[in-house]
């Protein structure tokens, strides 16, 4: 426990994330196995997942109406660190020959619901399997080296179907306890699990009520009798009141196909995710599949990308089937020279523990580089081939240094740098030409490109070498 707890896991409010994978992966085994049984759903609540805090008393309360467990299951699943009920499923799944359903379940490693003790100094499991009429509660402490499990007898706490976790958060953690706070965590991990989930909000409304009027200031008529008022004074007053509220979005925008979204969507979702102002300038849709599976939208932003050694950008967000798990892996799926574009990536085929040293060693996350990579190109291509050519002005002047970068540094990706790069020269009139436009206007005899670099393109231009190219007609490109 020790270990999973200090050194599997570098950042505490990950727990949240994998205790709303895990509920989503008990309603997953639940909807899958209905199919079959359409029993396991009678009389039961809705597939979802709950959420409900109590600050003042630093206790968070995670249910799900899933599939729950049997007393069996609680001692396999949760007594024993690394036994996976998500794992066994997806083995016996494999030995009924059913291995091609399409299961997107992400508890591979059984160590997921032990992040709970990143936060907590207790852990209370109550639940019920529709195989079993009792419901069961499993309890540990982090500092204990054994559990408890017992009958849930009180009637108040008893659950139809599914699991209840409560968790006694360490008293320098009981911030996680505001719903705001989880509101936050949910919306940047969990926003797009594909079951929705309610957070317990205060919410208000505002009405307007009477005051009461200070009998000393009620004027009174000429008989002495108080004076009849036509309207009572009232007041706007916010009545404050608790309930559910949708935080999750069910379905993301790169699950859909690229003809159902319209520009203003994915502009919108660009904006939103990286809290832009400027629509992009091109985005690209895609997914791969065969030997590598994932899903992507790739943006050339708008804004110029001023420090060109900055990796640390946090441009790509990487997912796990539609779970966030980091936006620090630019170095390992973008080469340095393309670091400017941003985008989501979203993959099954990673664990949902992914580590920066795991991308590194990761020979999918290699084939992932190349793809990516590759789409990025073609999107910029797409730009340099709009009728528009202030558009690919507009990007060679924000990005030209990091393509100019590109060449050297990527050898193997020449031939797709090269149509991109743009230049001035001798001849143009202050604006920017391609490799091809030069090609196409040498003289017939012409064997070579030509080139020159001056402190300022205007030294370059009548720098006294060029006297005789410019003779001959020939064209040279120019630098500062």
């Amino acid at each position: 426990m020790d270990l999973i707890v200090h050194s599997l896991y570098s950042n505490k409010e990950v727990f949240l994330r994998e205790l709303v994978s895990n509920a989503s992966d008990a309603l997953d085994k639940l909807r899958y196995l209905s199919v079959t049984d359409p029993d396991l759903l009678k009389d039961g609540p809705e597939l979802d997942i709950r959420i409900q805090t109590d600050k003042d008393n630093g206790i968070i309360t995670i249910t799900d109406s899933g599939i729950g467990m049997t007393r069996q299951e609680l001692v396999d699943s949760l007594g024993t660190i690394a036994s996976s009920g998500t794992a066994k499923f997806l083995k016996t799944l494999k030995e009924s020959q059913e291995a091609n359903v399409d299961s997107n379940l992400i508890g591979q490693f059984g160590v997921g619901f032990y992040s709970a003790f990143l936060v907590s100094d207790k852990v209370a499991v109550s639940t019920k399997s529709p195989k079993s009429e009792k419901q069961y509660v499993w309890e540990a402490e982090a500092e204990s080296n054994s559990y408890t499990i017992r009958e849930e007898k009180d009637p108040e706490k008893l659950i139809p179907r599914g699991t209840r976790l409560t968790l006694y958060l360490k008293r320098d953690d009981k911030g996680f306890a505001h719903p705001e706070r989880i509101q936050k965590l949910l919306k940047n991990y969990s926003q797009f699990v594909s079951f929705p989930i309610y957070t317990w909000q205060e919410k208000g409304f505002t009405k307007e009520v009477e005051v009461d009027e200070d009998p000393a200031e009620v004027k009174t008529g000429g008989d002495g009798e108080p004076k009849k008022e036509v309207k009572k004074k009232t007041k706007t007053v916010v009545e404050k009141y608790w309930d559910w509220e949708l935080t999750n979005e069910t379905q993301p925008i790169w699950l859909r196909t690229p003809k159902e979204v319209s520009t203003e969507e994915y502009n919108e979702f660009y904006k939103k995710t990286f809290n832009e102002y400027l629509d992009p300038l091109a985005s690209s849709h895609f997914t791969t599949e065969g030997e590598v599976e994932f899903r992507s939208i790739l943006y050339v932003p708008a804004t110029k990308k001023e420090d060109i050694t900055d990796r640390k950008t946090k441009n790509i967000r990487l997912y796990v089937k539609r779970v966030f798990i980091s936006d620090d892996f630019d170095g390992e799926l973008f080469p340095r020279y393309l670091s400017f574009v941003k985008g989501v990536v979203d993959s099954n085929d990673l664990p949902l523990n992914v580590s920066r040293e795991i991308l590194q060693e990761s020979r999918i996350v290699r084939i992932m580089r190349k793809r990516l990579v590759r789409k990025a190109f073609d999107m910029i291509l797409g730009i340099s081939c709009s009728e528009n050519r202030d558009d690919y002005e507009a990007f060679w002047e924000n990005y030209g240094k990091f393509l100019k970068l590109g060449c050297m540094e990527d050898k193997e990706n020449h031939k797709r740098i090269a149509p991109l790069l743009r230049f001035f020269s001798s001849q143009s009139n202050e604006e920017l030409i391609s490799l091809d436009e030069y090609v196409e206007s040498m003289k017939p005899e012409q064997k070579a490109i030509y080139y020159i670099a001056g402190d300022s393109l205007s030294s370059a231009k009548n720098a006294p070498f060029l006297e005789k190219l410019n003779e001959m007609g020939y064209e040279v490109f120019t630098f500062d």
